[in-house]
């Protein structure tokens, strides 16, 4: 490759075209990449690139070969055949051979060392660059990338993981890597892993079942794997976990997080971040809601790479079409209950979640209803049955709490130890229940609690941020008293309507409830067993 001393540069193009897109992400990228890198020689993190917190992931380092490539081989990129950008280009590979194991691993300072999954997320980008440097003989940029690639290689075909989407992010980086440079330990390895089988189960949910982040590694790996090896058969878990994601979708492609079993649980996030895997299904099964999913988010997630591997992406012709947005769906082994009607949607959590149920009416977001009962500091609603009846749906939880009766012996300080053997008198029972209703224009949730009466509850409403409340009164602790007809919550264009309001007591956090939930608005109502209250959610 012959390194021009200069940038390329040429007329300003139009921004609606696909390739301009990634071009210009790239010069981005390439950038931000330039400022950031430690260019200080006597520096122990010499041609590394920091994060936030003044870290240096071994795995960014391999990352940017990526961009960087990308941009030195590309005839319209304003990198082209940069000389500056290939000397970034080595500092990141003197970084990487000081800071790489003898196992060929790269660490991760946040969590893991010697790690070979760390080692493929920055394999995966790597092999990216470095394969279309291949297609273009840029030799001297192969003479120097391709042993870092390689040496990663060798360490994720005999290294192990920690979780189960590490399994896919290998295979597809070692699927990428012995495109470049066949090794018949890649596929070997890459065999072993699939052998087990990819843990796709009924409801379209890998085992993490996190829709924020780890469905869009597993699904993007798959894709990889299949296309690399020319192997078809992983695309069909790809195909299932989408078809449930877009049941697990609101207003403007908002997710439903709350079933995630890793960090992004609980967190907002959206379908755009699964547009390489919906971009490529979209193109080879002629797919219009996938398309139409994924050409909206071109802009952010285009990159000069992926336009080289699949000029297809490039394409603007492709036929699209809005996915339903009208259908009730159970998930049965997540416990997930999700009712779709345009706009508006309500979502049921029956596998012991105490967030059992959430409301939208467009951007107005009810992020969860919970109740608890001050009931020997255990009386949180987590529903433990689930029923489907024609008149609702209903979530049940028994609750009992015996008192104890002296054992006619000495037991020292054993008490814990001996409690299964003591007597029991006194039981008292508390059955907390929910039904909710759908109706034409929202929800009805009826709440009861009853069994052992005078016992105080609280039902707590958290609204997502960003709205204005009315009809509600506050606490005094930065929350706010239903104790009205309705409250109102606004955000932009949207409005919902949820009550009437109970008020008995002004004791929110009852003993044994858990806490009030971080971030949001949080609207109370209160009341004693026996207790019975149907609060009203309506799009208004």
């Amino acid at each position: 490759m012959a390194i021009a001393a200069r940038h390329a540069t040429g007329a300003p193009l139009s921004t609606s075209d696909p390739e301009v897109v990634a071009l210009n992400n790239n010069a981005a990228s390439v950038e931000a990449h330039l400022r950031s890198q430690n260019t200080d020689p006597t520096s122990r993190w010499y041609g590394g690139f920091p994060d936030a917190h003044g870290l240096y992931p071994g795995a960014v380092a391999m990352a940017v070969f990526d961009p960087l490539i990308a941009g030195l081989v590309h005839p319209k990129s304003k990198f082209f055949r940069s000389a500056e950008v290939f000397q970034h280009l080595k500092l990141a590979g003197v970084f990487l051979d000081r800071h790489t194991s003898p196992d060929g691993n790269v660490q991760n300072p946040e969590t893991n060392f010697n790690s070979a999954p760390d080692t493929s997320f920055g394999a995966r980008a790597m092999a990216m660059g470095v394969r279309l440097a291949q297609l273009r003989g840029e030799r001297e940029v192969l003479s120097y990338a391709i042993p870092h690639l390689t040496r990663a290689g060798r360490a994720m075909a005999n290294g192990g993981l920690h979780t189960p989407n590490h399994r896919w992010i290998m295979c597809s980086s070692m699927a990428q890597i012995h495109e470049i440079a066949p090794d018949p330990s890649y596929l070997k390895r890459i065999d072993a892993w699939l052998r087990e089988g990819i843990d796709i189960d009924d409801d379209g949910q890998y085992s993490e079942r996190s829709t924020g982040t780890y469905n869009v590694i597993v699904n993007s790996s798959l894709v990889l794997l299949a296309d690399k090896l020319r192997r078809w058969d992983p695309l069909n878990p790809v195909r299932q976990n989408l078809e449930a994601v877009l049941h697990l979708m609101d207003t403007g492609g908002d997710l439903l997080t709350d079933i995630s079993t890793r960090q992004d649980q609980f967190t907002q996030a959206n379908i755009a971040s699964y547009w390489f895997a919906l971009h490529y299904l979209a193109l080879r099964d002629n797919n219009p809601v996938y398309a139409g999913l994924a050409l909206p988010h071109v802009r952010n997630y285009m990159t000069l790479s992926y336009a080289m591997t699949w000029p297809d992406f490039l394409r603007t012709d492709v036929v699209t079409k809005p996915p339903a947005d009208n259908y009730a769906r159970h998930f049965a082994r997540m416990g997930v209950t999700r009712i779709r009607r345009g706009d508006m949607s309500g979502t049921i959590l029956s596998a012991g979640n105490s967030r059992f149920f959430q409301f939208r009416h467009g951007e107005a977001v009810v992020n969860s209803v919970r109740f608890a009962s001050g009931f020997f500091g255990k009386g949180q609603f987590r529903p433990s049955a689930f029923e489907r009846r024609r008149d609702g749906y209903v979530l049940t939880q028994e609750l009992t709490a015996p008192y104890y009766q002296p054992l006619d012996r000495d037991v020292g300080m054993r008490f814990e130890e001996m409690r299964p053997l003591r007597e029991t008198t006194d039981i008292c029972r508390l059955t907390q229940r929910v039904r909710i209703v759908e109706r034409p224009d929202g929800f009805d949730v009826e709440l009861t609690a009853s069994g052992t009466d005078e016992v105080p509850v609280t039902v707590e409403v958290n609204l997502r941020e960003g709205g204005v409340l009315e009809g509600a009164d506050p606490t005094g602790d930065g929350a706010w008293f239903l104790k009205k007809e309705a409250a109102v919550y606004r955000v932009g264009a949207s409005r919902l309507q949820f009550g009437p309001g109970h008020h008995e007591h002004r004791w929110t956090a009852v003993r044994g409830a858990e806490r009030r939930l971080p971030g949001g608005v949080t609207v109370y109502l209160t009341g004693f067993t026996p207790f019975t209250h149907t609060l009203r959610f309506r799009k208004a």
